[in-house]
């Protein structure tokens, strides 16, 4: 398992721990999945199918999956998150769980109906190895639907000058212990993230344009989650980011074709295992 980073797994381990999504009917979780699953072909997979959640952390997308699909092969590189996906996905007879990496996913090649991957792939040292290694498990023509964090490549330069900033702030936060990131990313999900949200949802009420205001996409979004991914932002040690054309290529890259992109979400894109990988 050379596709990970030791430090990153424990850390995600950890945040699953504090953050684990046992409430079922959390309606944010309700609404992320619709954006990110809005591209995905449903109706094109077969009766009973079979796939893959690659990085299933607490069981929050596959909690959603599970009740659509045959069987869901849930895979993280944490024992410490499968314990809770665990719990979480107990009523889904039709889940199984592996603790393992990306590049030793413990599936047969070409057998799975449709895989997807979100919010993962840019946490591990080599992302386009990873998606390679995600399409080798699909059979010829099976969809695989990844987000990748975006580099921002659709924004202003304020708004990347802004990032810039922000990510010095999570290289020295991520280092720390979870005894004390942890905490501290809370208090920037306080400082932070509370106010601006609420401020572009003040300003979408005076009819004010909110799309490029800085955390406008939590503006209806509960304070649990701003929480979470803030402790998700600052607490990683490894964060990628990338361009809607890096993606592309890489997703050709790996043998998919027919790639589509979110309008909604930047950057999430689904695409079919070619019949013949090169």
């Amino acid at each position: 398992m050379n596709n990970l980073d030791p430090a990153v797994v424990k850390a995600f381990g950890e945040q699953w721990g504090k953050f684990d999504h046992t409430e079922r009917d959390n309606p944010d979780l309700q609404r992320l999945f619709q954006s990110y699953f809005e591209i995905f072909p449903w109706h094109e997979l077969p009766q009973n199918a079979e796939g893959f959640d690659l990085g299933c952390g607490t069981g929050r997308w596959a909690h959603f999956v599970a009740q659509r699909v045959g069987t869901l092969h849930c895979v993280d590189p944490s024992a410490a998150a499968l314990d809770v996906a665990r719990r979480n996905l107990q009523a889904h007879s039709n889940c199984s769980f592996y603790c393992a990496s990306v590049d030793a996913i413990p599936l047969a090649d070409a057998s799975a109906d449709f895989g997807y991957s979100l919010g993962v792939l840019h946490h591990v040292p080599d992302t386009e190895e990873g998606i390679k290694a995600c399409v080798r498990k699909l059979k010829p023509g099976a969809p695989l639907l990844i987000y990748l964090y975006y580099a921002f490549d659709n924004r202003p330069a304020w708004f990347r000058a802004l990032w810039r900033l922000s990510d010095f702030v999570r290289r020295v936060v991520s280092t720390l212990p979870f005894a004390v990131r942890s905490p501290l990313s809370d208090i920037i999900a306080t400082l932070v993230y509370w106010p601006l949200a609420r401020t572009a949802k003040l300003l979408e009420a005076l009819g004010i344009a909110v799309d490029s205001f800085p955390l406008s996409a939590y503006r209806n979004r509960s304070f649990y989650s701003m929480r979470t991914d803030a402790l998700d932002r600052f607490g990683t040690r490894i964060e990628k980011r990338f361009t809607r054309e890096q993606i592309r290529r890489m997703m050709e890259g790996a043998g998919l074709q027919r790639i589509m992109f979110s309008e909604s979400v930047c950057w999430c894109a689904v695409g079919y295992r070619r019949l013949e990988t090169p």
